[in-house]
């Protein structure tokens, strides 16, 4: 009997593998995934994973597993893909490697370019832009009354700021944010057999193209945008080619709009469902916001998942790995977890401490843009409940089935 039968050979195991491992689990109510988390957390080991037709994998969900595994990318490599399924070689070869999907010195190099980037001075501005256009968006919201939160409000900060960074021009935010749902449409949903990802693939080539052409252009006349820092830093030598530029900016483009908006939105959700909490914040704005923003990102998880590979064959914590194993590392989980959260499943605008996973679980790939979309959340919920302290969701919101993200596609809302 091999290591993975003895894992799930105990009935209990072998039920919550099954659950995990049928595609249409993330269909299934929340209360009802939770209670599937609550259960593998209570496992002594890692339950190991079988889906129909795919790779298996040992599913990380307590807190400590997490972290732990985050903390040791020498064991648990993000090589050559995060996500679920593997994009096939040539989307590399066409597009270039990821940081994301990268470790140990290639990764380290590249992150330190795009780490210089980020000065205290450039982010200072951020931090200032981000602010008007707060204020921006809610006049707009003030004047003509939309329907969607999620296209009026949670995409309009994330998209404007990451184009403001980036140097796109305000005529193309739009585009920019068609061609970055497009790009992210399927990933972690089950798709019909006849809707193949040529979409997504077509959005990211127009999203390279856009902004291989700005590189260009700042390397011969550099401005005072992310852009020109980026393709005129020098590290050690190295600076970002026109490929890696466009794989750092659909990188940034997902983790700075997707996400953002996601949590953003949630985070409307989450106050609409629980005034009492709502009125805690408001009674104290400004002591309170910075950390009813980490709860919105612990208690919602807008990044459920993310995949590593084993490099070795290992005893860790207590379970055998073998070298090409994957791993699943569900921050959802994680970030439920009753060993480390008191009253786990309760939102609280004052919970601290709050050492949530939703921007992952630390070590060398711990997220860059953390402190922009904590800036971001603080500015656009304080801009909304000073002058509009009554916005709320108006009914149930439209959320994609998907492993990967906790995505809403549309919010409707009233103030």
């Amino acid at each position: 009997m091999s290591d993975h039968d003895e894992v799930t050979s105990d009935g209990a195991a072998a039920e919550l593998a099954a659950d995990l491992a049928d595609p249409r689990f993330w269909e299934r109510p929340e209360a009802e995934r939770r209670d599937v988390f609550a259960r593998l957390r209570r496992l002594e080991h890692p339950v190991f994973v079988t889906p129909a037709g795919g790779r298996g994998y040992h599913a990380l969900v307590r807190h400590a597993d997490v972290v732990a595994a985050s903390k040791d990318s020498d064991l648990f490599s993000n090589e050559p893909a995060v996500t679920t399924p593997e994009p096939p070689a040539w989307v590399k070869a066409v597009f270039g490697e990821s940081m994301v999907n990268m470790d140990g010195k290639a990764h380290k190099n590249l992150r330190t370019v795009v780490s210089k980037a980020f000065t205290p001075r450039r982010v200072a501005a951020i931090v200032d832009d981000i602010h008007v256009a707060s204020r921006e968006i809610v006049d707009d919201v003030i004047a003509q009354r939309p329907e969607d939160f999620v296209h009026a409000v949670a995409a309009q900060l994330p998209v404007r700021t990451i184009c403001d960074m980036m140097g796109i021009a305000p005529k193309d935010r739009e585009w920019v944010l068609a061609q970055v749902s497009d790009s992210t449409e399927f990933i972690g949903v089950r798709r019909p057999l006849l809707r193949l990802p040529g979409q997504n693939l077509r959005a990211l080539a127009k999203l390279h193209m856009l902004v291989r052409a700005v590189g260009r252009e700042r390397r011969r006349d550099p401005r005072d945008d992310l852009v020109s820092a980026l393709v005129t830093a020098n590290v050690d030598g190295q600076r970002l080619s026109g490929r890696q530029l466009g794989s750092f900016f659909s990188l940034l483009l997902v983790a700075g709009i997707e996400t953002t908006r996601n949590a953003i939105a949630l985070g409307l959700k989450l106050l609409t469902e629980h005034p009492d909490q709502r009125a805690v914040l408001l009674g104290d704005l400004d002591a309170l916001l910075p950390g009813a923003v980490d709860e919105m990102v612990r208690f919602s998880t807008p990044i459920r998942q993310f995949r590593r590979r084993v490099t070795r064959d290992a005893q860790w914590r207590g379970h055998s790995l073998r070298a090409e194993d994957r791993v699943v590392l569900f921050y959802v989980s994680a970030n439920r977890d009753e060993e480390v959260f008191p009253d786990a499943d309760v939102f609280d605008v004052t919970r601290a401490p709050n050492p949530h996973v939703g921007f992952g679980g630390g070590g060398a790939h711990f997220c860059l843009g953390a402190h922009l979309a904590r800036t971001e959340m603080k500015a656009m919920f304080g801009e909304l409940l000073r002058r509009l302290p009554e916005v709320r969701m108006a009914g149930e919101p439209t959320i994609a089935a998907s492993s990967f993200d906790n995505r809403v596609l549309r919010m409707p809302f009233t103030f």
